[in-house]
């Protein structure tokens, strides 16, 4: 009965282009830039992953909820995605362990969502089109008004979301008698992170996205962590200033994601908006360094230079993308510095590269 009185809802693309739907629970207005993520199966940790900020999700997987929602399945402190696009919506669930409904899990976080959409065309579009800002309206809102709404609504080239995501106090995690000590920069880390690095009998102190260097260096670490996190990395200009400091103190340092890239720009590499990012759990890697292959979990939309990187007699790429040939990995030469573009805590996604954590240990016992 719910499914036959639900009302339609549009998603509407800033070229023009309408795709028409069905609402889930929550009425209403969400912006956003439109991506897509090709895994089939995490849903939870991928709504939940602070890298997410301000992109309205298109699933791929042509069934989402139908395994509920679970609280331990959590990559922050709640939903970050801006909203969700989708074929089939199950709001019957049936897994064991499952603690309540993904609708009753939307409606506790506002989120909005779309269902019944041609998830193929759609994707198919955005594949040829390129990654884009749109809106979903579950509430009538006339179309001009929503265009002039979504003109408004700015580029993720050169947004600044870090901070929307960060912590706002240091915070610690793990156990304090560990053998190492990590400072850990939030620029949206996923909880994961910390537990692969708990687990490894690390006590991590995470700091705010805009701590500086003695902040982070006052924990006295054995070594230092960059996050993951959304938006474009070049406005980042102080955690782009921590990690010059702590390579020029020669510390170890570990980066992932957004903090891969910021990195990169530590050392004079610049950075790039994506056609399309990569975000999905099936992306192949190779590792240069061993030659063999990865699958790994992916949420970016931008990347490092490969060509200024290649340039660079400091650097060194560990890691290719094997999709495209963009940089998936690289460190320092003469630093016990390095860095990769995926998520190696995976959650969801293959274990494969959860070695790159042991790497960092070893880099810390240096």
């Amino acid at each position: 009965m719910k499914y036959t009185t639900r009302k339609s809802a549009i998603l509407l693309l800033s070229d023009g282009t309408i795709f028409h739907g069905k609402s889930i629970g929550i009425s209403g207005t969400t912006f956003g830039e439109v991506c897509f993520n090709t895994g089939m199966t995490g849903y939870q940790e991928i709504f939940t992953d602070p890298s997410y900020f301000g992109q309205i999700m298109v699933a791929t997987n042509a069934h989402i909820g139908n395994y509920g929602v679970n609280e331990n399945e959590v990559e922050s402190n709640g939903i970050k995605i801006s909203g969700l696009v989708c074929k089939n919506f199950s709001f019957n669930y049936s897994r064991v362990d499952a603690l309540g409904s993904l609708e009753d899990y939307f409606t506790k976080h506002n989120l909005i969502c779309i269902s019944d959409v041609d998830t193929r065309a759609l994707v198919s579009y955005i594949r040829e089109n390129g990654a884009m800002n749109s809106v979903i309206c579950t509430d009538d809102t006339p179309i001009e008004e929503l265009k002039a709404a979504l003109a408004s609504v700015p580029d993720m080239k050169g947004l600044e979301l870090a901070s929307k995501v960060s912590t706002k106090e240091p915070y610690f995690y793990g156990d304090e008698n560990a053998k190492y000590k990590v400072s850990a920069l939030d620029l949206g880390i996923k909880t994961n992170i910390l537990r692969n690095l708990a687990k490894r009998d690390c006590y991590i102190k995470v700091y705010p996205y805009d701590a500086s260097y003695a902040d982070l260096a006052s924990f006295n670490p054995d070594g230092f962590f960059l996050s993951n996190g959304p938006g474009d990395p070049e406005p980042l200009e102080s955690a782009i200033g921590v990690a010059k400091e702590i390579l020029a103190n020669n510390k170890p340092l570990f980066g992932i994601c957004l903090g891969h890239q910021v990195i990169g720009l530590a050392n004079g590499i610049s950075t790039y908006k994506m056609f399309n990012g990569h975000r999905g759990i099936n992306h192949p890697v190779s590792n240069l360094i061993t030659g063999k292959g990865e699958i790994t979990s992916q949420n970016h939309g931008f990347a490092v230079n490969r060509e200024e990187l290649e340039a660079n007699p400091e650097m060194e790429i560990t890691h290719l993308h094997l999709n495209d040939g963009t940089v998936a990995g690289m460190r320092m030469k003469n630093k016990n510095c390095f860095s990769v573009q995926y998520h190696p805590e995976a959650s969801p996604g293959p274990h494969d590269s959860s070695y790159l954590f042991d790497q960092f240990i070893e880099n810390l016992k240096k």
